[in-house]
């Protein structure tokens, strides 16, 4: 977390910013399937076969990476979680979710209008009620690392 001083009329650091990253398991996985390329290549001879190798490897990773480069951020006055950017008077009162509520509340408690922000390799998580009566969605469910520092960061940006 950094602090959010504005000299001279700059925008607001960022006062939360996390990164949902794919965990190591998933890189371990595109090498695999790198390998997968290339061995389904190797009967054409050593070129094709390092040509597949190269090529399953690169789309593999980018699938990984695009997936696993998903932020939050509580920016000036604004929650931005992945595309979205929620002014913070729209929005109630956080709430942390453990392992467990936050599994109930990705399967059989989840609103099919809600904005999910949903990684199943992170365990915990924060929802967030929306308050503005003309905004449909009914909350926000943020997979993250450290829900703590997201509501802190939240309830500061509020209190100023």
């Amino acid at each position: 977390m950094q602090p959010s001083a504005t000299p001279s009329g700059t925008p607001a650091a960022p006062r939360y910013d996390e990164r949902l990253t794919a965990p190591r398991s998933w890189w371990l996985i595109t090498v695999l399937v790198a390998v997968s390329g290339g061995l389904v290549l190797l009967p054409l001879g050593p070129v094709p076969m390092l040509g597949g190798l190269i090529a399953a490897g690169a789309l593999a990773a980018a699938a990984v990476s695009s997936y696993g480069s998903a932020r939050i951020r509580v920016v000036a006055d604004s929650l931005v979680a992945g595309d979205a950017r929620i002014p913070l008077p729209a929005l109630g009162e956080p709430e942390v979710l453990e392992p467990e509520e936050a599994r109930a509340w990705r399967s059989h408690k989840a609103d099919p209008r809600a904005f999910m922000l949903l990684r199943s390799y992170v365990p915990t998580a924060v929802r967030v009620p929306v308050t503005d009566p003309a905004d449909p969605t009914p909350y926000l469910y943020l997979s993250t690392r450290d829900p703590q520092g997201l509501i802190a960061a939240l309830d500061a940006v509020r209190d100023r």
